[in-house]
């Protein structure tokens, strides 16, 4: 009986681990697939607000979204 429980519960505790790497290399593998975000967009948003962005700006954007990832 205590033997049977143990079983179960070692493979749930396997079955977390596996499952959360597994989530994480494919959440991972998306995410340099398809950034959430990238310079041609910010360029867009910009001038949508109606400011025209340089070169500089666009990277200071960048680097403040990359540290938000």
């Amino acid at each position: 009986m205590a033997h049977d429980i143990l079983l179960v519960v070692i493979g749930l505790i396997i079955g977390l681990v596996i499952g959360f790497f597994a989530a994480r290399y494919f959440m991972q593998k998306y995410l340099k697939k398809n950034p959430p975000i990238n310079e041609e967009m910010i360029k867009t948003l910009m001038m949508q607000m109606g400011r025209k962005p340089n070169q500089k700006q666009i990277n200071q954007m960048m680097k403040a979204m990359e540290k938000f990832q």
